[in-house]
């Protein structure tokens, strides 16, 4: 008999096709049995549901309909999860192996925290690591203060303190995770756990972190002034400087992913 705690993942999706299989097989070759895997496709039109209905039988719920984005498909597919660990896996990224596993075996071992990450590769379309997020131990005043550094595709938190402070507010389109961040370490501590490699971030010319990047950091202060943040406060400072500097990281950005085949 299985006695290993259920962890849900959930894949947003919305004409992917070109990376939607590389991103179900990730999840699906996890070494977790105990694993329950929902896709929310928002009614792509490019061969997406194909790929998902051919793994229909291993997965504990899809749908491929209208839906109001991203942020939606999350809160629609967290809603229908049942596991004690939750997680989302976007449409064009990846876990590596063993991350389920790992992530479980430590939120286990400390019931005490509320979400756990590891790091994550920056990969390319052609699945090639071309860099890595820089991810960094954060706690609610460092996260109110922009000192973010948590990787979303490599984050597992606890379901009951999804169920205190979830859902994902639909008004956001980019900084979704910042503001879930926020309110789980109200809660709970948020632990990083360095030299775990869990996830690929995708970076390609329709990722989000390149096309619309300018979106998140506007997000992010609303969150802070919503929480009572100062206008005088380091993220607001951060801002400025992040909306100076966004044209050359974002063309550095798009330097990496548009290297060329070797």
């Amino acid at each position: 008999m299985n006695t290993l705690p259920l962890v849900s993942i959930i894949t947003p999706s919305f004409n992917q096709a070109r990376f939607l299989q590389r991103t179900m097989e990730s999840v699906l070759s996890q070494d977790y049995p105990s694993l329950e895997y929902i896709v929310i496709d928002g009614g792509s039109e490019d061969g997406s549901r194909a790929i998902i209905e051919s793994y229909a039988d291993r997965l504990a719920y899809w749908e491929s309909l209208p839906d109001q984005g991203q942020t939606d498909a999350i809160n629609k597919g967290f809603a229908r999860a049942s596991g004690k660990y939750l997680a989302w896996l976007n449409s064009d990224d990846v876990y590596q192996p063993g991350a389920v596993k790992e992530a479980v075996e430590y939120l286990e071992a400390h019931p005490e925290i509320g979400m756990v990450y590891g790091d994550c590769a920056f990969i390319d379309a052609e699945d090639r690591v071309i860099g890595q997020f820089p991810a960094a131990q954060t706690d609610k005043e460092r996260l109110r203060r922009g000192y973010v550094h948590v990787p979303q595709q490599a984050s597992f938190f606890r379901t009951d303190l999804w169920r205190k402070v979830g859902p994902l507010d639909p008004s956001f389109y980019f900084a979704m995770d910042y503001d879930l961040w926020v309110r789980l370490a109200g809660e709970a501590p948020l632990v990083y756990l360095p030299g775990r490699m869990w996830a690929g971030f995708r970076l390609h010319g329709d990722a989000k972190t390149i096309a619309a990047d300018s979106r998140c950091w506007p997000e992010m202060l609303r969150v802070h002034y919503r929480d009572g943040g100062s206008w005088f406060s380091p993220i607001v400072f951060k801002y400025y400087l992040r909306k100076l500097a966004a044209p050359l990281i974002n063309r550095r950005r798009k330097k990496m992913f548009e290297r060329p085949k070797e």
